[in-house]
C-alpha cells in the first residue's frame, strides 16, 4: 500500500495502540530547554525515577540567557526567574548526566538551530521538545512536534509520547521564485492562504520545486511556520540536499553506519501514488515579499498591498492594537525597531542575506534600535570569521550573543509600547515582543531594507 512521508515515519516508530485510539510513538531525540523542563525534572525526582535513555537527551538554554554582558555568564541574568530556570537545567543535566551546551559553551544557541547543526536532527528520526517550533526539524526529513511539560516529563521517564496520528496534507509549491522573494515570504504566503487553521489536524508536507530548490536553511524556515498554519508538524522529503547537509556533522553517523543510514533515508519519500487528505497547489512565481499587518500571522500581505478595511471584529480590534489605518499602504508604515534573529531566521544563510543589503548602508536616524542574534555560537563565529558581524555593525545594527532574544521577550530584549518593529521571528501576536509592541513578520532582507529606509519597502526595487 502506498503511503506517504508522514505514514511511513509514524508505522517506523508507533510502539502500540491504546484503546481510546491513542497510540505510543517511540522518540528518538529530546531536546530540552530551561523553560518547559523544571516542571518534568521535579516530576521525575518525586516520582522516584530517572530518565529512560539518557542519550537521547540533549539540552541547552536558549529562551532566558540575555544577549549582552554574557561574559557574566548566569551571574549575568538579571531576571531572578530568569536565573533559576538557567540553573535549575544546569543542575539537572549534571544530576542526571545528560549532555548540555550550557551558557559558557560554544554550541550553546537556540534549540531549533543547535539539533540539526550538530547532526543530533537526523532523518527518519521522531523528535520533541517542550517548544511549539520543533516542527522545524521536519526539513531534514523527519517527524518533530512540541510538547507540554506534562509530556516532557512523561518522554524523560519512557522514550514514549501518548499521541493521536494526524491526517495528511501536501502543499506543492511550483515554479520558481522571484528575486528577492524568500523561504519566509513563501511560508508567510502559505499561511495567508489557508489561515492559521487551516492545518489543524494535519502534517503537512511541502513539497514541489520550489521547495526541491531550496537549501534546508530555507526548509527549516518553511516547516518552523507550519505551526502556525494550525499543523502540528511540518515536512519535506529526503533528498540529496538532506544528504549533503547532515554528512560530517559532529553527532552524524560515519563509515558504515553512514553508508547503511543513507541507505535507508532514501526511502524517506511519500510513494508516488500515495494518497493525501487535502492537497493545495500554488504557484510561487506569483509569491511576493511578505508583511504582516495585524495580530495573527494570517493577517499578512504582499508588500505593494494595503491595510484592508475591517470585516470582522477580530481584524477591526487587530488594526486598533496595531493602530493602523485601512487603506494605508504597507510601504508606508513607519518603523521603530528591527529584529533579525529567532529560531525562524538566525541561521548563516538569514544573516548573509541581510547583510548583502546592508553592506555600505547606514540603518535609518527614525529607527530606535536594530538588532542581530545569530543562532547559535557556531553561527555567530561563522559570521565574524565572513565578516558579517563588521557588515551589521558598520550600518549600526547591534551585534548579539546566541539566544532566542526579542522573539518572546523573555529576556531583556523588548520592544517598547507602541513600537513598530520589522521581525524576523514566526509570531506577531499581542504583547509577543514585550507589553504593547507591535509585530510584523517579514524576511530577513526586508528586515535589512526596512531598516535602512524607517519603513517598509519592497525589496525587489530596493535591490534593483
Amino acid at each position: 500500500m502506498a503511503q506517504t512521508l508522514y505514514d511511513k515515519l509514524w508505522d517506523l516508530h508507533e510502539v502500540g495502540q491504546r484503546e481510546d485510539g491513542t497510540s505510543l510513538l517511540y522518540i528518538d531525540r529530546h531536546l530540552i530547554h530551561e523553560v518547559t523542563s523544571p516542571q518534568a525534572f521535579e516530576g521525575l525526582k518525586l516520582a522516584g525515577r530517572e530518565p529512560w535513555r539518557i542519550s537521547a537527551n540533549i539540552a541547552t538554554p536558549d529562551h532566558n540567557v540575555p544577549t549582552t554582558n554574557r561574559k557574566e555568564g548566569i551571574e549575568g541574568i538579571e531576571d531572578e526567574v530568569a536565573r533559576l530556570q538557567v540553573v535549575t537545567l544546569d543542575e539537572n543535566c549534571k544530576d542526571n548526566n545528560i549532555l548540555q551546551f550550557d551558557i559558557h559553551d560554544r554550541r550553546q544557541g537556540i534549540v531549533h538551530v543547535v539539533g540539526p547543526e550538530q547532526g543530533l536532527t537526523l532523518p527518519g528520526m521522531t523528535i520533541v521538545c517542550g517548544d511549539s517550533h520543533t516542527s522545524t526539524h521536519g526539513a531534514l526529513a523527519t517527524l518533530s512536534m512540541g510538547i507540554g511539560t506534562s509530556e516532557v516529563e512523561h518522554v524523560l521517564a519512557t522514550q514514549c509520547l501518548k499521541t493521536s496520528k494526524l491526517k495528511n496534507m501536501r502543499i506543492k509549491i511550483s515554479g520558481e521564485l522571484q528575486s528577492g522573494v524568500s523561504p519566509k515570504d513563501v511560508t508567510l504566503a502559505v499561511i495567508g492562504k489557508i489561515g492559521t487553521a487551516g492545518g489543524t489536524g494535519y502534517a503537512i508536507e511541502y513539497a514541489g520545486s520550489v521547495i526541491e530548490n531550496m537549501s534546508i536553511e530555507g526548509r527549516m524556515t518553511v516547516c518552523n511556520m507550519a505551526i502556525e498554519a494550525g499543523a502540528r508538524a511540518g515536512l519535506v522529503a529526503y533528498d540529496s540536499v538532506t544528504e549533503e547537509y547532515v554528512k560530517g556533522r559532529p553527532f552524524a553517523p560515519s563509515g558504515d553506519l553512514w553508508t547503511d543510514a543513507v541507505c535507508q533515508w532514501k526511502t524517506l519519500v511519500s510513494d508516488k501514488d500515495a494518497k493525501f487528505d487535502r492537497e493545495i497547489e500554488i504557484d510561487g512565481s506569483l509569491i511576493a515579499p511578505q508583511v504582516t499587518w495585524g495580530t495573527s500571522p494570517e493577517m499578512v500581505s504582499d508588500i505593494d498591498g494595503l491595510i484592508p478595511h475591517p470585516e470582522n471584529e477580530s481584524i477591526e480590534h487587530a488594526l486598533d492594537y496595531m493602530n493602523l489605518e485601512p487603506g494605508k499602504k504597507i510601504t508606508d508604515i513607519q518603523l521603530d525597531q528591527v529584529f533579525i534573529g529567532s529560531c525562524t531566521n538566525s541561521r548563516i544563510e538569514d544573516l548573509r542575506e541581510a547583510a548583502k543589503i546592508l553592506k555600505g548602508k547606514k540603518v535609518s536616524s527614525s529607527i530606535k534600535r536594530a538588532i542581530v542574534v545569530p543562532g547559535s555560537g557556531l553561527v555567530s563565529k561563522q559570521a565574524v570569521d565572513e565578516g558579517l558581524d563588521t557588515i551589521f555593525m558598520d550600518a549600526g545594527f547591534e551585534w548579539r550573543a546566541p539566544g532566542c532574544s526579542m522573539c518572546l521577550a523573555m529576556n531583556p530584549d523588548q520592544l517598547g509600547e507602541g513600537d513598530h518593529c520589522a521581525s524576523t521571528s514566526n509570531r506577531n501576536f499581542e504583547g509577543r515582543q514585550g507589553y504593547g509592541g507591535r509585530t510584523h513578520l517579514v524576511s530577513p532582507s526586508t528586515a535589512a531594507a526596512s531598516a535602512v529606509e524607517g519603513r517598509f519597502v519592497d525589496i525587489r526595487e530596493f535591490m534593483s
